[in-house]
């Protein structure tokens, strides 16, 4: 060990990096053949051409340091979900607001539960806090709610709620979230993860289901923090664009730890041109739940088994370890994402894309699982 690792921390010499989906190029440089990504659920349809206006305006005023408030988009976003500017909080990504709920209420000896098989970055940002994870066991695809409040004990400061779950895509509906709040102690802060709301709104409305009050939750002024992000069905996660709400107190806390002039001026113009297309958001979300009904019954025709999904992306197990499975339809021309990180090495992640990548991505597995050894 070198005098420098010394110097770090434990818990961060332990840390893992995070390993995002693989890019175009670097697969392509790989496998030898024109890919297209299915990996990371992107839109498939890129930025609205709003955005891509105002981000071309934007970088104009790239000489000045950004509104460290960013009052404009604050404002849209809490109109848009009749609350206050004060409840609301711009960061990069929401994986950048996780950050900043770890750092503020984590650290060594303190607790965050959450369940297995959910998002990578929660375990990554308890860590590196200094806190420990507690990962209760999944009900099938889902999470068990009453396993994760059963969790809880007087160490415990956060509990993160990925509703859609990522990467499974199931969802948990709205009376499940009242149950298990009833059950969390007031030393307790809720992380409720709705990256996928714009998906889950639609699935639930097709289904005539209640997926979610958080909004509601806010307005009562409960101990909770609901995170969106524009980088799903807007198509901005290259602009690293993410934001929650919660009661003003909670916000206060949380805007002290950010860091100084997190989201430039060219994303913040990206995410308010965004909020005025409507019809990106319909174009793809409409995609989605054509692409979802495609694909489920092809791949229970190969003997697979996907999980239900109100998200843009489908989980299913394959037969064999599931890296060398991508690495097999990777070969033939589709990046998707294996889950030996997420606990579950037989499964793979696929983005739901446009109807041709899907037929692309279709062929590849059909390719692949013929390679699969006897």
């Amino acid at each position: 060990m070198s005098r420098f690792d010394e110097l770090v921390p434990e818990h961060v010499r332990a840390l893992s990096a995070y390993v995002p989906g693989k890019p175009v190029r670097a697969a392509e440089r790989e496998s030898g053949v024109r890919c297209v990504k299915l990996a990371s659920n992107e839109n498939p349809f890129g930025p609205s051409p709003l955005a891509v206006e105002a981000m071309a305006r934007a970088a104009a005023g790239s000489n000045f340091y950004p509104d460290n408030d960013n009052l404009e988009l604050r404002l849209r976003l809490a109109q848009r979900a009749g609350l206050a500017p004060e409840n609301v909080l711009v960061t990069p990504g929401s994986t950048g607001f996780l950050d900043i709920i770890a750092r503020t209420l984590l650290r060594p000896g303190l607790k965050a539960v959450t369940s297995e098989r959910t998002f990578i970055v929660y375990a990554m940002v308890v860590r590196a806090a200094g806190g420990t994870l507690v990962q209760a066991p999944m009900r099938g695809h889902g999470f068990d709610l009453d396993a994760i409040a059963r969790s809880i004990d007087s160490h415990t400061r956060v509990v993160f709620l990925a509703n859609p779950n990522n990467p499974t895509g199931t969802m948990f509906d709205a009376a499940a979230m009242d149950a298990f709040l009833e059950r969390v102690p007031a030393h307790v802060l809720v992380v409720l993860d709705e990256a996928y709301s714009d998906f889950a709104d639609d699935y639930a409305a097709r289904h005539r289901r209640r997926w979610s009050r958080s909004l509601e939750y806010v307005r009562e002024g409960r101990q909770i923090v609901v995170l969106r992000t524009f980088s799903k069905a807007h198509g901005l996660a290259g602009a690293r664009v993410g934001y929650g709400y919660a009661p003003e107190q909670v916000v206060q806390h949380f805007a002290r730890v950010r860091p100084a002039f997190a989201v430039s001026n060219v994303s913040e113009a990206a995410a308010v041109a965004a909020l005025e297309d409507a019809e990106h958001v319909r174009r793809a979300v409409e995609n989605n739940v054509a692409g979802v009904a495609w694909l489920e019954p092809r791949l229970r025709e190969l003997g697979l088994q996907p999980a239900p999904t109100s998200a843009n992306f489908i989980y299913f197990e394959v037969p064999g370890p599931g890296a060398a499975m991508a690495k097999r339809i990777q070969e033939a021309g589709v990046i998707v994402r294996p889950l030996t990180a997420w606990g579950a090495p037989n499964a793979l992640r696929v983005t739901v894309g446009t109807p041709e990548q899907n037929q692309q991505f279709l062929a590849a597995l059909k390719k692949a699982l013929e390679r699969v050894p006897a």
